[in-house]
């Protein structure tokens, strides 16, 4: 189902990017266009919350900017409180206002994984606040499964979409030019 959605909503790309954890790419998930269509959000959302709900947690969390929307959704699903992360200064730092303390149980929600980098940092950050981390859930896990944290992960679809350094990348050998995509703020 989840293919279904990547093909009718056009967020699978061809081409040649440079992903957030600067590795390249000749695929690419363009969540914003799933993201904008609140029907999938809503279902895919739905179908996260199910496979998460016998977790036991008290807070949902989302990084800024693809995990916010997903993480509300699924929190509002599960009837558990919301709270997104955002980079500060290139330092993943918990949104001031909310109110998140030593003890809480979370399940961080993450819209595509590729390295698990943007995750690991909200696992670092959860971790130095004394959050006990109980699950990650995310919609597409392009890292074919090999993206590894302490924590369960749970993905809707898992695909193994290959990543280059910049050095050893065919596309750049190709001449093809490099597209960034998205906007993380992470540099």
């Amino acid at each position: 189902m989840i293919e279904e959605i990547l093909k009718e909503t056009k967020a699978l790309l061809q081409g040649h990017f440079l992903l957030t954890s600067g590795k390249h790419s000749e695929y690419y998930v363009e969540k914003i266009k799933i993201i904008n269509n609140p029907k999938y959000v809503d279902l895919l959302c739905d179908k996260l919350a199910n496979l998460l709900k016998d977790i036991e947690c008290d807070v949902i969390v989302g990084p800024a900017y693809g995990g916010i929307v997903l993480a509300y959704e699924v929190a509002k699903k599960l009837k558990k409180k919301f709270v997104f992360t955002q980079r500060k200064n290139e330092v993943m730092t918990i949104r001031s206002g909310f109110d998140i303390k030593a003890g809480d149980k979370a399940v961080i929600i993450e819209d595509i994984i590729t390295t698990g980098g943007s995750v690991k940092e909200v696992i670092e950050l959860l971790n130095s606040k004394q959050i006990n981390i109980q699950a990650i859930g995310c919609i597409v896990d392009r890292s074919g499964g090999n993206a590894k944290f302490d924590h369960k992960l749970v993905a809707l679809h898992t695909m193994n979409i290959e990543t280059f350094e910049e050095n050893e990348c065919p596309l750049c050998k190709q001449n093809i030019p490099l597209v960034k995509p998205g906007a993380s703020d992470k540099k």
